[in-house]
C-alpha cells in the first residue's frame, strides 16, 4: 500500500468545557476585574503622595499619572508601576557594587 492511499482520521474536536468550568473562568474573570479596579484605586491614592514620597518607593508623579493613563478600564495598571520602579532601581543597585 501506497502512503499516498493512507489516510488519518484525526477526531481533533474537543468535548464543550463542564458547567463547573466555565463558572470557573467567568469567576476568574470576574476576579480579574475587580483586581484591576481595586488596584486602579490605590494608584490614585498615590497620587495623593508628595513626590519624596514616591520616590522613597521608587516612582515619580510622571509614572503614576502614565499608569493611570496609558491603561483601559479593565487592564490593572499596577504592572506598568512595578516595571517602572524595576527600572529605576536597576541602575542604581548596580551603581553600588562599583568600588
Amino acid at each position: 500500500m501506497r502512503t499516498t492511499d493512507r489516510t488519518l482520521d484525526l477526531c481533533i474536536a474537543t468535548p464543550a468545557p463542564s458547567l463547573t468550568t466555565r463558572m470557573m473562568l467567568a469567576l476568574a474573570n470576574v476576579a480579574s476585574i475587580w483586581r484591576a479596579i481595586r488596584n486602579r484605586q490605590e494608584i490614585h491614592y498615590l497620587n495623593e503622595l508628595n513626590d519624596s514620597q514616591l520616590r522613597d518607593i521608587g516612582l515619580s508623579r510622571q509614572d503614576v499619572n502614565a499608569a493611570l493613563t496609558t491603561s483601559t478600564f479593565f487592564e490593572d495598571p499596577s504592572s506598568h508601576l512595578t516595571n517602572s520602579a524595576r527600572r529605576r532601581t536597576r541602575p542604581s543597585a548596580f551603581s553600588s557594587f562599583r568600588g
